[in-house]
C-alpha cells in the first residue's frame, strides 16, 4: 500500500471519530425571575463566643492564731447602792444647844445647795432638833423657798452684819415646819461684800451675828452663795463643818479641789476647828455611766467623807419651791423626801459617833 493510500484511510477515520458538532438549540432563553430580592436581615450580627480563662484556684491561707474574743461591754455597778447600809434611828434629846454650825458650800451654782439646806434642816427638825437656816446668798433663794417674801423685807441679815445695834433674834422668821427657823436675806446682802472690805475682822462678821443665838438651836445651816468671795469666807469662819453638795458631773468634780484649798486656808489662818463634814452627791442618776463613774471617783478620793445617801433627780423639787415647803412635808412619800430623811439620820449618826 502506498503512502498516499494510507494517508487517505487515516483521514476518513479521523472525520468519523470527531463528527460534526451538534447545533445549539434555537429559541428564547428562560427569563430570570423578576421581583424584589429578599432583604438581608437587619441587626447586629451575633458576636462570636468569647472564651474566658479558667479562674485561678483560691490559695488556701496559712493557719493563723484563733481570733480574739470580742471585749465584753463595760458595765459598772451602781456604787451608791453598794455602799448603802441601814441607818439607826436618831435618839431623842431632852435639851437643846449649843448648835453645831455647818456651811453648805460649793462655788459652782446649781448643785443643790439651797434645796439641801431647806430639806436637811426640815429632816433634822422632824427628828426633834431645833434648826436655824441662814440665807447667806444675795439671791435670797432660801428665803423664797420657805415662802418668805425676801424682796419685801426691810431688815435682813445685811442689817445684822452692818449695824452694831441690830439684834439677831428680832430678825428670825418662823417657818411652817415646827422647830425650823430662818434668818432671811435679799439683794441688799450683795453690798455687804464691798462694805466689809474696810472693816476690822471682816472675816468674822457672821460669827459675831450668830454668837447670840447658837445656844437656842441644835444646828445652824448656812446656805452660801456660789463663789469663794468674802461672804463665803465669813461662813467658813463661823462654821465647824462644811457639807459640799456635789453634782455627779465632771466639771463639779474639778471644782472640789479649789474649794478644798479655800477650806485649808481658812483652817490655817482663821478657824482651826473647821472640817469637811461630808460630800453629798446630788442630781444622781444611776442609769448613766457618767454619773456612776464620777461618784465612784469621788468615793475613791474621799472615802468615808462621802455620805452614803445620794440625792436623785426628781420633778418634785421644783414643785416645793412654788409652794414654799420642804419636800418632806409637801411629798413625804417621794424618793426625794426619803433621801433627805436618810441624810438627816446619817448626819446625826456621824455627830453622835464624834461625841
Amino acid at each position: 500500500m502506498s503512502h498516499s493510500d494510507r494517508a487517505e484511510i487515516e483521514g476518513r477515520e479521523y472525520r468519523m471519530t470527531i463528527g460534526t458538532p451538534e447545533p445549539e438549540p434555537i429559541g428564547t432563553p428562560e427569563p430570570e425571575p423578576i421581583g424584589t430580592p429578599e432583604p438581608e436581615p437587619i441587626g447586629t450580627p451575633p458576636l462570636p463566643p468569647i472564651s474566658l480563662p479558667e479562674p485561678a484556684p483560691t490559695p488556701t491561707p496559712p493557719p493563723s492564731a484563733p481570733a480574739a474574743e470580742p471585749k465584753p461591754t463595760r458595765r459598772i455597778a451602781d456604787p451608791a447602792r453598794e455602799r448603802r447600809v441601814d441607818l439607826p434611828e436618831p435618839a431623842p434629846i431632852d435639851r437643846h444647844g449649843p448648835a453645831r454650825v455647818i456651811a453648805l458650800c460649793n462655788q459652782k451654782g446649781g448643785v443643790g445647795k439651797t434645796t439641801t439646806t431647806i430639806n436637811l434642816g426640815a429632816g433634822l427638825a422632824l427628828f426633834g432638833r431645833r434648826v436655824l437656816l441662814v440665807d447667806f446668798d444675795p439671791q435670797g433663794a432660801l428665803s423664797v423657798g420657805l415662802a418668805v417674801p425676801a424682796h419685801e423685807l426691810e431688815r435682813t441679815i445685811y442689817n445684822l452684819l452692818m449695824e452694831r445695834g441690830a439684834e439677831t433674834r428680832d430678825l428670825i422668821h418662823r417657818t411652817s415646819v415646827p422647830g425650823l427657823d430662818l434668818l432671811p436675806s435679799n439683794i441688799d446682802l450683795s453690798a455687804a461684800e464691798v462694805q466689809l472690805v474696810g472693816e476690822v475682822a471682816r472675816e468674822q462678821a457672821l460669827a459675831r451675828v450668830l454668837r447670840g443665838v447658837v445656844a437656842d438651836y441644835d444646828y445652824v445651816l448656812i446656805d452660801c452663795q456660789p463663789s469663794l468671795g468674802l461672804l463665803t469666807v465669813n461662813a467658813l469662819t463661823a462654821a465647824q463643818g462644811v457639807i459640799i453638795p456635789l453634782e455627779c458631773e465632771f466639771f463639779s468634780l474639778r471644782g472640789v479641789a479649789l474649794l478644798r484649798d479655800t477650806i485649808e486656808k481658812v483652817r490655817d489662818r482663821l478657824n482651826p476647828d473647821l472640817e469637811i463634814q461630808g460630800i453629798l452627791a446630788t442630781m444622781y442618776d444611776p442609769r448613766t455611766v457618767h454619773n456612776r463613774e464620777v461618784f465612784a471617783r469621788v468615793v475613791e478620793a474621799f472615802d468615808d467623807v462621802v455620805f452614803q445617801t445620794v440625792i436623785a433627780r426628781t420633778v418634785r423639787f421644783p414643785e416645793t419651791t412654788v409652794v414654799g415647803e420642804p419636800i418632806l412635808t409637801w411629798a413625804p412619800g417621794s424618793p426625794g423626801a426619803v433621801a433627805y430623811r436618810d441624810l438627816a439620820k446619817e448626819l446625826l449618826a456621824r455627830d453622835a459617833a464624834r461625841g
